[in-house]
């Protein structure tokens, strides 16, 4: 009986203005035909939530990272929030690291506000970004509305921590269809397995640091569209309606395409990362499809 080799992964920490952020390169197996790298990009989630979807690309060299303040990444200076120029350079900054570009890119949630962001500062790094439900409140009808949600669960995690922020959240992002003018008042964090108490604590990654400046980011849409770089949204067949799915359909129209349907919700790529699956091997298949055109 023989087993297959666990792939080999090369980390290496990158020292860039105000962090130290950690990154890892997947080898392409032996003999496999030439391909641009594929830089696997989330926000806040890290490298770790990209392992099964790198296992389902032996062929290609796999690039992840942990974003600023996530997991193996720290900030040097301080800073309270994440801006996506911010996350644009560090994007860049591996490509460069890496080698070089063009690089295609997968890119999801706030790793596709990120990206987007990437191709507009630095076009010349990418040749295909499939950019998967981008959280961009700016491309919605009911962006007020929607702004105002946000606003709420930030104030939410301000006033009364971890459990009260995370819960308004959840709720904001599994809405579906319009985001009314008022959700009410924050449901009780013990509902969803939460803390109820407040420790103290006002740095969390997502709620703290990238929540307001992810979403309400506007982006150069004629730098997009000029960008000599294949921009493909996409969205997920069991999202419609929420949020981060009516962003990707926003910001596809916005660019003057249809976004392109992936299999699963909104996390349809993780295979148990982070106590979540979806349905990667399908998700694999089908991103292997708009990589190649075919889609």
């Amino acid at each position: 009986m023989t087993t297959t080799p666990a792939r080999e992964i090369r980390s290496a920490t990158l020292t860039v203005p105000g962090a130290e952020r950690a990154w890892d390169v997947r080898p392409a197996a032996p003999g496999s035909p030439p391909a641009p790298p594929l830089l696997l990009v989330g926000s806040p989630m890290a490298a770790a939530g990209f392992g099964t979807l790198s296992g389902s690309f032996p062929d290609r060299t796999v690039l992840t990272y942990d974003p600023r303040g996530s997991e193996r990444s720290r900030r040097t200076d301080g800073a309270t929030t994440s801006t996506p120029q911010e996350h644009a350079g560090d994007l860049a900054a591996v490509i460069e690291a890496a080698g070089g570009g063009p690089v295609d890119v997968f890119a999801s949630s706030g790793g596709a506000v990120n990206a987007l962001e990437l191709v507009v500062h630095h076009p010349e790094l990418v040749r295909t970004l499939v950019a998967h439900e981008p959280p961009s409140i700016p491309v919605l009808p009911d962006r007020a509305e929607a702004s105002a949600a946000t606003h709420a669960v930030a104030d939410a995690y301000a006033r009364d921590g971890f459990g009260a922020g995370m819960t308004g959240f959840i709720r904001l992002v599994s809405h579906r269809g319009p985001v009314p003018a008022d959700l009410g008042p924050v449901p009780d964090p013990a509902a969803f397995g939460l803390p109820a108490g407040d420790d103290g604590s006002r740095d969390d990654v997502m709620l703290g640091q990238n929540l307001l400046p992810c979403t309400h980011h506007e982006h150069d849409v004629q730098a997009l569209r000029a960008a000599p770089v294949r921009i493909v949204l996409a969205v997920g067949e069991e999202s419609a309606g929420e949020l981060a799915h009516r962003g990707g359909e926003g910001m596809a129209a916005r660019l003057g395409t249809e976004p392109v349907v992936f299999p699963g919700g909104h996390a349809g790529f993780l295979g148990g990362e982070y106590g979540q699956t979806g349905e990667p091997e399908a998700f694999a298949a089908r991103l292997r499809e708009v990589l190649a055109g075919a889609a």
